[in-house]
């Protein structure tokens, strides 16, 4: 073979060779497109599994556990029927990134809500809150057996809070807080209360501490149920107190005999003389301890109390108190109180 020859059989075989290098390209070069858009029609009918109305004909309640995993989260939602496929929730959390972005709680799905609709709304943690309320001028311990009703919060109180150490106030929760933690969140609002108003105080109280300020303040809170007369019944405590007579409350009568419970009766003569450290009208001053958890008003009535001389209230019939500086005006509005009680007592306690 002559040289030419030879030449032209290799050019031959290279020229082979590319065809099949190109041809095999080709072949892999449309497997990679197919992936492509198989991948890209996935995706697509994925975005669309996502992005509609879920199956959900009302709002459900989901609670989503501390530590759940997304594919947890994601059969939970399936079971309460929340949505319909898992791998799509799974899947649209993955591509997002949020993973560690989707917080435990409890929620209220609205209904027909999507899959990216609901992972936004875990995102942000929206979960429902639940409410405690804790009456003003109860107890420690009435606020205490409150906590352990309460269905929703969890755990036992193992904190000992002192009378009038809570704030009796309504507290936003949710679902999985401690009594524990509420009860020193209590604690907490109460010091950051007073601690807010005591610098603002009236010149000259007849009390050095805001201790005592609230133990004042606990016997104005079951004094009056009427708002606007706690900073005047703060003032007849805080004139008595200046001029060194006694304080004479019914309700300190009370929390000597039973902690703080009701009576269930009036008070007899022998205890309104009977010799209890809570016994205003037998020590001077004020009781050793507050005799309720008394709320914001009391504590600022009590620290700026209204500009009077009065001394003495008596209840007026009204659900209200008649005031008076003199112990003359003071007999005339008990005699008044004296036949608004016999009327009743005429009209069958009407």
């Amino acid at each position: 073979m002559s040289s030419r020859d030879q030449a032209g059989s290799a050019q031959r075989r290279t020229s082979q060779r590319g065809g099949a290098v190109k041809s095999f390209l080709f072949f892999i070069g449309g497997l990679g497109l197919l992936a492509a858009i198989a991948l890209g029609v996935g995706g697509y009918l994925g975005y669309r599994e996502a992005v509609k109305p879920g199956p959900l004909r009302e709002s459900a309640i989901v609670l989503l556990p501390q530590g759940s995993a997304v594919s947890t989260i994601a059969h939970q939602l399936e079971d309460k029927g929340v949505i319909e496929h898992p791998e799509i929730f799974i899947a649209a959390v993955r591509l997002r990134g949020v993973q560690s972005e989707i917080k435990a709680g409890e929620y209220e799905i609205p209904a027909r809500s999507s899959v990216i609709e609901i992972i936004d709304q875990l995102r942000e943690g929206k979960s429902i809150l639940h409410y405690f309320t804790a009456p003003e001028g109860r107890t420690t311990a009435q606020i205490i057996r409150l906590l352990n009703e309460n269905e929703v919060l969890e755990g036992d109180i193992t904190i000992e809070p002192g009378e009038g150490e809570l704030l009796p106030e309504t507290f936003a929760f949710t679902r999985g807080e401690t009594r524990d933690n509420l009860v020193r969140r209590m604690m907490k609002d109460q010091d950051a209360l007073i601690d807010a108003l005591w610098d603002g105080r009236a010149m000259e109280l007849p009390f050095s501490t805001p201790a005592e300020a609230i133990i004042l303040a606990s016997i104005v809170e079951k004094e009056t149920g009427v708002a606007e007369e706690r900073p005047r019944i703060a003032a007849v405590f805080v004139n008595r107190l200046k001029k060194g007579m006694r304080l004479e409350s019914d309700p300190t009568i009370i929390y000597g005999l039973t902690g703080g419970e009701p009576l269930g009766r009036g008070i007899r003569l022998s205890e309104l003389r009977g010799e209890t450290p809570y016994n205003t009208y037998v020590i001077r001053g004020l009781p050793p301890t507050p005799i309720a958890n008394p709320g914001e008003a009391s504590i600022a009535a009590v620290l700026n109390p209204a500009e009077t001389d009065d001394l003495f209230f008596v209840a007026d019939g009204t659900g209200g108190h008649a005031f008076a500086a003199t112990l003359r005006e003071h007999q005339a509005n008990v005699s008044a109180w004296r036949r608004v009680e016999r009327d009743r007592a005429a009209q069958g306690g009407r």
